[in-house]
């Protein structure tokens, strides 16, 4: 009996031995859960609904509403990621289609090719292509976004619209900034 708990004890303390090994290897690995390599640290992501402060501005000051995602990461060569913003707008100013956001006012698709991050904030910088306002290809872009949750802040800036900041408040979703704190 006494050799039967002496042969299980040393399989226990061996399983534990190669159990810790393997959780070991996996907190050291380059490669995460996910697949990422080292160099696929993301910095910054998120995605959600927001609501253009002041709208259109004045005189009529039209609401429009954005769905936004983005993501950047770090690589061996730089940085890399994607942005996406469509801003809609209503089909009226008054009236039953004043709540119906159905009209494309401007759609960013970019590739996010800089980014800075200070504390919770993080400046991601790159190229996109722009239908309806400020329509172009190859427009550059600037999005400073606010790590959190609803209430967070954003603000999109594109060259082809200098002086019109599109300043947004996350209503639903969430904004993340990983790194410096």
């Amino acid at each position: 009996m006494r050799e039967l708990f002496i042969s299980v004890k040393r399989y226990s303390i061996g399983l534990l031995v190669v159990i810790g090994g393997i959780g070991l290897a996996m907190a050291i690995s380059p490669l995460s859960i996910s697949g990422r390599g080292s160099d696929g640290e993301i910095i910054a992501e998120g995605a959600g609904t927001t609501l253009i402060h002041g709208g259109t501005g004045a005189p009529s000051f039209t609401p429009v509403i954005t769905t936004i995602a983005f993501h950047a990461e770090r690589t061996g060569s730089g940085v890399t990621g994607s942005f996406d913003c469509l801003a809609l707008m209503p089909e009226a100013n008054t009236g039953s289609q004043s709540g119906q956001f159905t009209v494309n006012a401007m759609n960013v698709v970019g590739q996010v090719t800089g980014l800075t991050v200070s504390g919770n904030t993080a400046t991601l910088t790159g190229t996109s292509t722009i239908t309806g306002l400020g329509a172009g290809p190859n427009v550059s872009f600037t999005f400073v976004v606010h790590r959190g949750g609803p209430g967070a802040t954003a603000v999109l800036t594109v060259s082809s619209l200098p002086t019109v900041p599109f300043h947004e408040l996350l209503v639903e979703g969430s904004f993340r900034v990983h790194g410096e704190d």
